[in-house]
């Protein structure tokens, strides 16, 4: 397992395209996570591959159903080989609790972590689901379920993190999504922070996709992200 804090989104639409890029990129200098539009279309072998190839997968699916059916998601995930593999912390205390029930009983443990509040929804958009207050205020609670559900850590924004490290226990992982090396796009993230500054505030894994994977250069540049992080490290 490499001790990289960069996992590289493989936000993308085929196979080939996904794994032309693999074959540039280096397991010593990032991790890799596969969500929903990827895994659909590939499915488990493509896990599998990349498991193979040396790479810690993260496998973003956001299990979120009864209880019953997401343990056994979550168990089938675990076979894969997966190093860290989400649920929705939304679905409630007795979903973390059989989630984290079906990996302790597998025979491979991965990471297992809840998603709070998605990073591209506003408080108008919580607003419009029935959820009352800030992102900040809901990501906060969820992140205590998550954490008294015995789950392993939270997706969050990187800009809750710095209050969730006050409130969280230390060995709590903290990922975030919407990282963005300065300069680059803001593409559809509403809640975004450089990898330096989301280091500093006390994110644990960074999820970075499009600055990586539409790079000239990818290799490079996931080379200078690391460099950055370590300066901060």
């Amino acid at each position: 397992m490499s001790n990289t804090k960069v996992i590289v989104a493989l936000d993308f639409s085929n196979k080939e395209e996904a794994l032309a890029l693999v074959r540039v990129l280096d397991p010593a200098l990032c991790k890799l996570k596969i969500g929903k539009e990827l895994f659909t279309l590939a499915g488990p072998e493509l896990v599998r591959t990349l498991v193979d190839l040396g790479f810690d997968v993260f496998l973003d699916l956001k299990f979120h159903d009864i209880p019953n059916t997401v343990a056994q998601a979550c168990k089938a995930a675990a076979s894969l080989g997966v190093w860290m593999l989400n649920v929705h912390a939304l679905g409630g205390q007795n979903m973390l609790q059989a989630a984290r029930e079906a990996i302790d009983s597998s025979a491979q443990k991965p990471l297992l972590i809840a998603v709070t509040i998605l990073t591209s929804m506003s408080a108008e958009d919580l607003m419009q689901v029935g959820i009352s207050g800030t992102a900040e205020e809901n990501v906060e609670r969820l992140a205590l379920l998550s954490e008294h559900s015995a789950l392993d850590g939270v997706v969050c924004s990187s800009k809750e993190v710095e209050q969730l490290r006050k409130t969280v226990a230390a060995d709590f992982k903290l990922v975030t999504p919407g990282i963005r090396p300065a300069g680059s796009s803001n593409d559809d993230q509403k809640r975004i922070m450089t990898p330096p500054d989301a280091i500093n505030a006390g994110s644990d894994y960074l999820v970075i996709g499009r600055p990586i994977t539409k790079s000239n250069n990818p290799l490079q540049t996931l080379i200078e992200i690391n460099r950055q992080i370590e300066g901060v490290v």
